[in-house]
């Protein structure tokens, strides 16, 4: 990251500390009627072209939602409209929660970023990484790490794990195996390459095992409650679940309805930090309003200035955010948006100065999502956040990411 950069978004998270939300989010007036009548025939357009059967949107400021909009269907052969407080299936829009919440335990003296994974979980010392692989037989040959793996690699996903839709080795690997990405030898050693990962799922277990508590009542009591986030859960409750959309694949270009999973209406362990959680689009701004303010919304406290402003950048140093293959093409197409150019933060991505997207989010702006195609931003120059979430796989399906892009150019079109 260049250091004029670093000291931009410094300057920015800085500016936070000084304005605090309101205990609930206040509807604010800074977009234009004709600007918020845009933004639904944007999000209409998307669902007539079949790019996305139903979507819901929203931007929030730092001070309220600046703009809230739905369009599609929550099931089309149902004929019921998609409601602005449709639960999602959330997926990997879980780890920035589960991040936030290891550097809650950090400011509390209970863990160091540098602290090796293994002083917290066995089965994390004497590692190995992998040297060779034989695709025909899924055979391998391995080495010794060259360095422990630790809390700062788990966040920023250079700790040598993998994902098995997204890399062929661990594909193979976790289809012979049947075991978990975390508990086989490593990609890399850890600290030398971006890859995207379970690398929270294990954060996730670090919380557990400091807290002494479930994920699900851990974020409950310290994240979810004091934020107001009252439909974020692991488990969905039954008289709410007619509130969440049916999930949709793309195939041969179509969208096709898939059978209705049973949804736990109770929350039951094991829990993830990395996938799981439902939530709404009006939950999850409460979040990015909460980092908007330097961790702060009303009078509840999450984080620190200082911890937030650690979130959101550079912790990869030369390296850089790299595309992800298409392990299993059902399940995403290569991902991320500005890979190869953007940085990792500690569960965020970071966007680079890069003048093809000047049109877009702002340089530094902290982003992740969810492999149903749900997405957000947290944008610390111009002091706002983005939410839109459907539910479609694959993950960067085409249609999905174009409803995605075209929405964030008419908010920052249209911002005064």
């Amino acid at each position: 990251m260049h250091l004029r950069k670093s000291t931009f978004i410094a300057t920015a998270f800085a500016a936070l500390a000084s304005s605090l939300a309101p205990p609930a989010i206040a509807q604010t007036n800074v977009f234009s009627d004709a600007a918020k009548s845009e933004f639904l025939r944007q999000l209409n357009s998307a669902v007539s072209h079949g790019d996305t059967p139903g979507v819901v949107a929203l931007v929030v400021g730092r001070d309220g939602v600046l703009y809230e909009g739905t369009s599609g269907k929550l099931d089309i052969a149902k004929n019921i409209a998609m409601p602005v407080d449709a639960i999602f299936a959330i997926a990997s829009m879980t780890k920035p929660v589960t991040s936030v919440a290891i550097m809650m335990l950090r400011e509390e003296g209970k863990l160091q970023l540098d602290d090796p994974v293994s002083k917290f979980l066995p089965g994390f010392d004497h590692l190995q990484v992998i040297t060779k692989f034989n695709e025909k037989d899924a055979a391998y040959e391995t080495r010794p790490a060259k360095r422990p793996m630790t809390i700062r690699h788990l966040l920023t996903h250079t700790s040598g794990i993998g994902y098995g839709f997204t890399n062929p080795i661990e594909h193979r690997l976790t289809q012979t195996t049947k075991k978990g990405e975390w508990e086989l030898p490593l990609l890399s050693d850890p600290g030398e390459k971006w890859t995207y990962s379970s690398s929270t799922r294990v954060l996730g277990m670090v919380v557990e095992k400091i807290t002494g508590v479930p994920l699900e009542d851990y974020y409950q009591q310290r994240i979810f409650k004091p934020l107001g986030m009252v439909d974020t859960s692991f488990a969905v409750a039954a008289d709410k679940q007619r509130r969440m959309p049916t999930q949709y694949n793309r195939v041969n270009g179509l969208l096709q309805a898939q059978p209705k999973a049973p949804i736990p209406s109770t929350p039951a362990p094991p829990f993830r930090g990395d996938g799981g959680l439902y939530s709404t689009v009006r939950d999850y701004a409460k979040f990015i309003q909460m980092m908007l303010n330097g961790g702060r919304l009303g009078a509840a406290k999450i984080l620190s200035v200082a911890s937030v402003k650690m979130m959101g950048e550079n912790q990869i140093g030369a390296i850089f955010v790299e595309t992800q293959p298409d392990a299993d093409k059902q399940r995403t197409k290569p991902f991320p948006l500005g890979a190869g150019r953007d940085k990792f933060g500690f569960g965020f991505q970071i966007a680079s100065n890069d003048p093809q997207y000047a049109k877009f989010r702002s340089p530094g702006s902290m982003s992740w999502a969810g492999i149903y195609n749900t997405e957000f931003w947290i944008d610390p120059v111009k002091h706002i956040g983005g939410i839109q979430m459907m539910q479609v796989l694959p993950f960067y399906d085409d249609g999905a990411i174009r409803t995605l892009r075209d929405f964030e150019e008419l908010v920052y079109k249209n911002l005064p």
